[in-house]
């Protein structure tokens, strides 16, 4: 079973979509902020191989979290889908350009986490 990590300050979003991935046979982590994900990768064992990160955090915002992230060549490539509330383009395209694979805008759907994931080519 493939691990994911949900990252985002409202434990409502986390258990949403930590359920939702736990559906499409994930087995999912959660943190609050990107350092605590941070603090969890270091001490997994096996790496994840994906992450929905939330922009807006306290401590460490997704943005940092995705730089930081493909910082370590363990992780530069992993799939990384940033889950926002963050609506502008331009938001949009400086995620992407840090390393964010997939950008959704919230709300979403559990139907387009899954179309988004077929993108990124982890569901048939």
């Amino acid at each position: 079973m493939s691990k994911a990590m949900v990252i985002d300050d409202s434990r409502t979003i986390r258990k949403i979509l930590s359920d939702t991935l736990g559906e499409l046979g994930y087995q999912v982590a959660q943190a609050s902020n990107g350092r605590e994900a941070l603090s969890v990768v270091q001490r997994e064992p096996d790496p994840f191989a994906l992450f929905l990160v939330d922009w807006n955090m306290p401590e460490m915002n997704g943005l940092e979290f995705v730089k930081s992230l493909r910082s370590n060549p363990l992780y530069s490539h992993v799939p990384l889908m940033m889950v926002t509330t963050e609506t502008e383009i331009s938001q949009m395209v400086t995620a992407l350009e840090a390393g964010a694979n997939e950008y959704v805008m919230k709300p979403f759907t559990k139907e387009i986490i899954a179309d988004k994931l077929r993108l990124l080519g982890l569901l048939q």
